[in-house]
């Protein structure tokens, strides 16, 4: 703690010099410490609920477990800090540098951060819920059992990303690019993918029933075991793609393409197929085609012996 200056909470230390601090703790909140230089800061589990952050440099500065509900961080350079288990609810972050960032296991529903720079961040076990992520930079950042349910991230891009067994129920995925992504046991129940790249996507026993994905580019995706009941999937593409053992049952695919798709022990029940494309459609072996075959096998046996 700084000598001499009493009460922090509702400080005024705009643009101060105050690298290397040591204030874990501590009542910070509704300080004003815009601009204020906070490089390599100890700021764990200190209050700055409502604090002016705005273009403050916080660069490896820890703030693990710290409160910053409603705080204000737009255009903050974080990069490299410490977050972990840190309380965001209602933070504004849009634009600001995240790159690196520690945020394991922090809380950040409805959090704005729109067009920030997310790339590399570690949000493993994250809460996102309701979050504004229109625009930001999510290259090599780590999701995995991130809470995204209802998140806002049309446009995204998050190709390749590991999103394995997130909860994305709800979430806004309109014309994102999950392209080659793993949502392998994804909960993305009702979430909106309308326009979505999906290509090559593995999202084997993931859960998209009643999920919008409208004219989804679904080509080769790895969807065997997943559950799409009641899906909308009009005019999706999903050719070449492995539906083996899918439960499709009420789903929407009038004039999907289904071109070469894997359909094998696929529930279709209720299914709507109307003008879709099903040429070279593989459909589960029946029983008679089966025995027919092993009967030929065995006559060619008994020849050949």
């Amino acid at each position: 703690m700084m000598e001499g200056e009493g009460v922090l909470s509702g400080i005024d230390w705009r643009g101060k010099y105050l690298s290397g601090v040591q204030l874990p703790l501590e009542d910070l909140s509704g300080a004003n410490l815009s601009g204020a230089d906070l490089e390599d800061a100890d700021l764990r589990g200190a209050n700055l609920e409502g604090a002016d952050l705005s273009g403050a440099k916080l660069e490896n500065a820890n703030l693990s477990g710290a409160n910053l509900s409603w705080a204000d961080l737009r255009r903050a350079d974080l990069r490299d800090a410490n977050l972990s288990g840190a309380n965001l609810t209602w933070a504004s972050l849009e634009r600001a540098n995240l790159e690196s960032v520690n945020l394991s296991n922090a809380d950040l529903p409805d959090a704005n951060l729109s067009e920030a720079n997310l790339s590399d961040a570690d949000l493993s076990g994250a809460s996102l819920r309701d979050a504004n992520l229109r625009g930001a930079d999510l290259e090599g950042a780590k999701l995995g059992d991130a809470n995204l349910s209802w998140a806002k991230l049309e446009d995204a891009d998050l190709r390749g990303e590991n999103l394995s067994e997130a909860n994305l129920s709800g979430a806004y995925l309109i014309d994102a690019n999950l392209s080659n992504a793993n949502l392998s046991r994804a909960n993305l129940i009702d979430a909106k993918l309308r326009g979505a790249e999906l290509e090559g996507t593995d999202l084997k026993k993931a859960n998209l029933s009643g999920a919008f994905l409208y004219k989804a580019n679904l080509s080769g995706a790895k969807l065997s075991g997943a559950s799409l009941y009641g899906a909308d999937l009009r005019g999706a593409k999903l050719n070449g793609a492995n539906l083996s053992g899918a439960d499709l049952r009420k789903a929407y695919l009038e004039d999907a393409d289904l071109k070469g798709a894997n359909l094998e022990g696929a529930n279709l029940s209720g299914a709507n197929l109307d003008g879709a494309d099903l040429e070279g459609v593989i459909w589960e072996e029946k029983e008679e085609e089966k025995k027919v075959e092993e009967a030929e096998a065995e006559e060619l046996e008994w020849e050949l012996f």
